[in-house]
């Protein structure tokens, strides 16, 4: 479900009018996290680290309200629920996108991730069934320990969904570290609802 927002009342349309404009309305920033006790609650859980990083930004997503705008033929909707388009990497070192349905507990988002990711293992091609706007791209590269990344972009497509990316995790002296990189429409969301986010990232890791 999603409802549309009035433009000509909202707080933010000159903002929104502004940064739609640009050629390349994303910004974004790249952080260490210190993900020791999430990797331990992870292994602790049995569940892998990678849905258990992902299902907490997707938890931190749908708790702040402006991670959740999206833009449609001009307009701008506020959605009830994001999901996660993650990246499945198959058995031939190809990759498919995924939409992964959103669920605020850890064990039955991780029987949704499972199920996806093996529909997703036994295709070909990238696009593997008809996507919605209601998502973040995310994707994982667990060979690299970045410091920033970049994104290949279409402008001749609107896009305003958020894009996290996390890297390789390190371990110095038993303190684990990864790396996560988030791009985000400007004209939808500014650096302090990006604060917002991480605030309440952190806090889901530490849990």
């Amino acid at each position: 479900m999603k409802q549309i927002i009035d433009l000509a009342t909202w707080n933010r349309k000159e903002h929104f009018e502004f940064f739609s404009k640009f050629e390349e309305p994303f910004f974004g920033t790249t952080i260490q996290f210190d993900c020791t006790k999430a990797y331990h609650k992870a292994k602790e859980l049995g569940v892998s680290f990678f849905v258990y990083y992902l299902h907490k930004t997707i938890v931190a997503v749908n708790k702040i309200e402006n991670f959740r705008y999206r833009i449609e033929n001009e307009n701008v909707y506020l959605f009830d629920k994001i999901n996660a388009s993650a990246t499945i990497l198959r058995d031939d070192k190809t990759f498919g996108f995924s939409e992964i349905e959103y669920d605020e507990k850890l064990s039955n988002f991780e029987s949704n991730f499972i199920k996806e990711s093996s529909r997703v293992q036994n295709t070909t091609g990238l696009f593997t069934r008809e996507y919605n706007e209601n998502i973040i791209h995310f994707s994982a590269l667990p060979w690299v320990n970045f410091t920033s990344i970049s994104h290949s972009r279409n402008f001749s497509i609107p896009d305003s969904c958020p894009k996290f990316s996390f890297g390789k995790m390190t371990d110095e002296k038993g303190v684990k570290k990864i790396p996560m990189a988030v791009y985000v429409h400007h004209g939808l969301i500014d650096g302090y609802h990006l604060g917002l986010f991480f605030e309440e990232f952190e806090r889901l890791m530490n849990e």
